[in-house]
């Protein structure tokens, strides 16, 4: 008669991982799926960044003496200009992710039936609600943290080196150093990054929408029908009915998420969470949003391949 070694695992016995960990290795995995099939998600950002630093590299030719020209300034307007480069690097590249964002969402489920994909990833045990939250982490999660890491790492660099230049020089590097590195920057980068992205999931929302329902042109369908509907009240209301909706969902959150104390740029004390979270916009986007994402999920399971 056999013993079975006390050393050997009685595989038999081993428990099946449970139902939520694995609808959370489903969902992993469908997440990475995204990124490996997607990889403009990370070059497109990291090209602008290297068009702002290809430019900013010909705008030092000028740079020491239009340093020198600001020391005349009071300190405060003096930090202001020194930290103007830096800032509009840094919107450039959140400007940049959200139109990769918008561009991701537009093909994210209509290029699965374009090309007949969808028949191989239906095949497998991931279901549609599955598919549908990976590729809304994409522009709510994914592309805000990729815009995050590459705006703090372009403004060191364009940092460093604008130092490095002036010390070559022979100039101070000190001044532009407190201006344009504050300790807060990277707290209130995240803290607007995370706030834009919640304000602007219906946004999302609404284009994952058009792009499991639409069969072709669907920058067309997501944005011809708000723009019929802005030409329409700019002639019949003047603007008075559609206008400020629009314009509330584009840049209301901003204004709910900070509350500014003077003219710099915005810093820890202009942080107003708990503003934005009582804000009725953000709840009620929140909702259209999830109602947007659970009518795709329908779509996709009822739609065939174009």
């Amino acid at each position: 008669m056999s013993v079975q070694s006390s050393a050997t695992p009685d595989l038999s016995l081993a428990a099946p991982p449970s139902r939520p960990m694995a609808a959370r290795r489903t969902y992993l995995w469908s997440v990475r799926r995204e990124l490996w099939e997607n990889r403009s998600i990370w070059i497109a950002p990291l090209v602008v960044v290297g068009v702002i630093l290809v430019g900013f590299i010909f705008s030092l030719v000028r740079f020491v003496e239009r340093f020198l020209q600001t020391a005349a300034l009071a300190p405060a307007k003096q930090a202001a200009v020194h930290a103007e480069i830096y800032d509009f690097a840094t919107m450039a590249v959140i400007v940049a992710s959200m139109v990769v964002g918008v561009f991701y969402c537009l093909g994210a489920l209509q290029g699965e039936r374009r090309d007949r994909s969808i028949l191989f990833w239906k095949s497998l045990p991931v279901s549609d609600l599955t598919t549908v939250l990976a590729k809304a982490t994409i522009p709510l999660v994914v592309i805000p943290t990729v815009a995050y890491g590459l705006a703090i790492a372009l403004r060191l660099v364009m940092l460093l080196v604008s130092a490095l230049v002036l010390s070559a020089n022979g100039v101070d590097p000190a001044p532009l150093w407190v201006a344009a590195t504050p300790v807060s920057t990277p707290v209130v980068l995240l803290y607007a990054l995370v706030t834009l992205s919640l304000w602007y999931a219906p946004i999302y929302g609404w284009l994952l929408l058009v792009s499991a329902w639409a069969r072709r042109v669907t920058f067309l369908w997501a944005f011809g029908p708000p723009f019929g509907l802005m030409l329409f009240d700019a002639i019949a209301f003047h603007g008075q009915l559609f206008h400020p909706l629009v314009a509330y969902r584009l840049i209301g959150g901003l204004k709910a998420a900070f509350t500014p104390h003077s003219h710099q740029p915005m810093g820890l004390a202009d942080m107003d969470p708990l503003r934005f979270l009582a804000s009725p916009g953000l709840w009620v986007g929140l909702a259209f949003a999830a109602a947007f994402l659970a009518a795709a999920v329908w779509l996709r399971r009822r739609r065939a391949p174009d």
